[in-house]
């Protein structure tokens, strides 16, 4: 649902309880697509369980060079450019780092989507301050509030880096 209001906001329709007034359209055009999807879905996957079946029961040393062959044609084909299946293999060799050491996926998936919408408010609140990144510290709500939520983050942050390389230099 993230990732819906992330890609609503880009296209500069604001997510929130007018939504459903404002671009009915939209709303019902989405929640159709989701009816569909499923009925799609129940009626591909149902006739297709022995076929799946004997899919995971491929052994994984067949499964996995499959799986990044098709990977690899797919980066290939859009632009049939190397430097992309590059991009994709350094990316795909972080992803198992930060895997193995514990992180999730979803909060970087999150941030590509969401972080060109950050960059823009970045921008516009720095126009409004005249460059000042004080803006960030002194105005409303911050001084009140901003101590205790950045501080619990930093504190989780930290903390659970430091278990997760102790864990990973552990293991």
């Amino acid at each position: 649902m993230a990732l819906f209001m992330g890609a609503l906001m880009i296209h500069g329709i604001q997510p929130g309880p007018l939504f459903i007034g404002k671009y009915p359209e939209l709303f019902w055009g989405f929640i159709a697509s989701m009816y569909i999807g499923n009925l799609m879905l129940l009626v591909l996957n149902l006739p297709l369980i022995g076929l799946w079946v004997r899919v995971l029961k491929t052994p994984y040393v067949i499964l996995f060079p499959l799986i990044l062959l098709f990977c690899l044609i797919g980066v290939y084909s859009l632009n049939s450019n190397v430097a992309e299946i590059v991009i994709m293999l350094g990316f795909g060799i972080l992803g198992f780092f930060l895997r193995r050491v514990g992180f999730e996926g979803a909060p970087f998936i999150l941030a590509m989507v969401l972080g060109p919408v950050m960059e823009t408010s970045l921008r516009q609140s720095l126009l409004i301050s005249r460059g000042s990144f004080s803006i960030f510290v002194t105005r409303p709500p911050l001084p009140e509030r901003g101590p205790s939520p950045l501080g619990g983050f930093t504190y989780r942050t930290v903390g659970s880096s430091r278990r997760r390389i102790l864990r990973f230099r552990a293991g």
